[in-house]
């Protein structure tokens, strides 16, 4: 389990700033111990910089939002994930159209998918935060398989309109770095900021 590499018979309380279901469900496929809480009062900054400045800029949007809501004694964890394709940063779309244009975009291209994590232990006021790219390659969807997508609803609430452990895993030729990344959550940096608090 994750928290006996991170703390070994001690415990500490984890909050995740999110509701992302895929972000809690590699937590605890890790067996980390955790709680969520959503950030409420942070309006996510949608576009106007670089893709990795962009999601840190929400990451820590999130968690500082969340923190205010804590003990003092807590571990929060804010995470940000937004695809950049031919210059344009790609967040959840806005409504079918919307996921219909991002989609034909991403298809048969290449594109980067931007995590910036956040840590912040406000028992000791340390912070951890990185970011991690991920390079995926997708086949251009015909027309039938677009419009079946979309009806599948998989893709509504996910940045660049797929997702690649489901259906959306179909059209993917390949990917270059973490996996997870593109689920949600890069574990391996995740791990990493953990031990950087100590």
């Amino acid at each position: 389990m994750i928290s006996t590499l991170l703390w070994g018979s001690d415990s500490r309380d984890v909050v995740l700033a999110s509701g992302s279901p895929r972000r809690r469900e590699i937590l605890e496929e890790l067996g980390l111990e955790f709680t969520v809480l959503p950030s409420r009062d942070f309006d996510e900054v949608v576009g106007g910089m670089e893709a990795g400045e962009l999601a840190m800029v929400n990451a820590e949007g999130k968690a500082a939002d969340v923190a205010r809501f804590c003990a003092g004694e807590e571990i929060v964890v804010g995470v940000d994930t937004v695809v950049w394709c031919g210059g344009e940063i790609l967040g959840k779309p806005k409504d079918s159209d919307d996921a219909r244009r991002i989609l034909t975009k991403l298809g048969g291209s290449r594109h980067e998918v931007v995590s910036a994590v956040v840590l912040m232990d406000l028992k000791s006021g340390k912070r951890a935060s990185g970011v991690e790219r991920t390079v995926v390659e997708m086949s251009k969807l015909n027309d039938f398989e677009l419009e079946m997508y979309l009806k599948s609803g998989e893709g509504e609430d996910k940045a660049g309109g797929y997702a690649i452990q489901g259906l959306g895993s179909l059209w993917i030729d390949k990917i270059e770095g973490d996996y997870f990344n593109v689920v949600g959550l890069p574990v391996r940096l995740f791990y990493r900021l953990m031990r950087e608090l100590g």
